[in-house]
């Protein structure tokens, strides 16, 4: 027993044959895998077992904000694999000339030079609204992220601009001059669901209130 007890730790830290010979990614989209194995940064012709894969998620996380969950598996015999989830954007704020992009927990995890298609962009006009004082920025950013995120791919490409007042005056800014009052994050699914409805029914309406979803209103026809 002793002897078999030997030779396993032997083999998990003294032979070469259990040894980090390879790093392996999957998942990546706008990240390379070049990139994340460089940050990874895992210590080759290691013993694969004293790989600390927690401290290799957690530099990832640190220097690549773009990763969202990464997953660090060991492979036997010579493997580890670096298993990525991206953030994807969900609104852009313009920053001198260029776009950060956040997603849709209000994070902001990457600058890029040309905006992506198809993603509205976020104006935050709640410098003299008490709602910044008593939620922060964060907290606004948040709900403009989560409420773009409750809206069907038909909605959100008609969506523009998404505009934030105060924690209580959300407004979409939508193609053809046509504007949304959302109000606050409450109730955001319900409220999608009504701006759906109200887009068909009322296509020709220039001001749609759903800010009280169970009384929503239009304008402007």
């Amino acid at each position: 027993m002793a002897l078999s007890g030997a030779f396993g730790v032997w083999a998990l830290y003294g032979s070469d044959w259990l040894r980090v010979a390879h790093v392996s990614t999957a998942g990546t989209k706008v990240l390379t895998p070049d990139e994340v194995i460089a940050v990874a940064d895992v210590p080759m012709n290691t013993p694969l077992v004293s790989v600390d894969t927690d401290m290799v998620a957690q530099r990832l996380r640190a220097r690549l904000p773009r990763i969202k969950t990464v997953a660090v598996v060991r492979s036997w015999p010579h493997t580890i694999d670096l298993e990525v989830t991206e953030r994807t954007p969900e609104l852009l704020m313009r920053s001198g000339g260029k776009f950060v992009e956040v997603d849709a927990e209000g994070v902001r995890f990457a600058t890029v030079a040309t905006a992506p298609k198809g993603v509205p962009l976020l104006e935050m006009t709640a410098a003299d609204s008490p709602s910044l004082h008593r939620f922060g920025t964060d907290r606004l950013r948040r709900a403009a992220a989560v409420a773009v995120a409750h809206l069907p791919e038909t909605v959100l490409k008609e969506v523009r601009t998404v505009r934030v007042r105060s924690y209580d005056s959300l407004t979409l800014e939508l193609t053809r001059g046509r504007t949304v009052l959302w109000g606050s994050e409450e109730r955001g699914r319900q409220k999608a669901k009504v701006l759906v409805a109200l887009l068909k029914a009322a296509g020709d309406a220039r001001h749609f209130d759903i800010s009280v979803p169970s009384a929503p209103a239009v304008s402007g026809s």
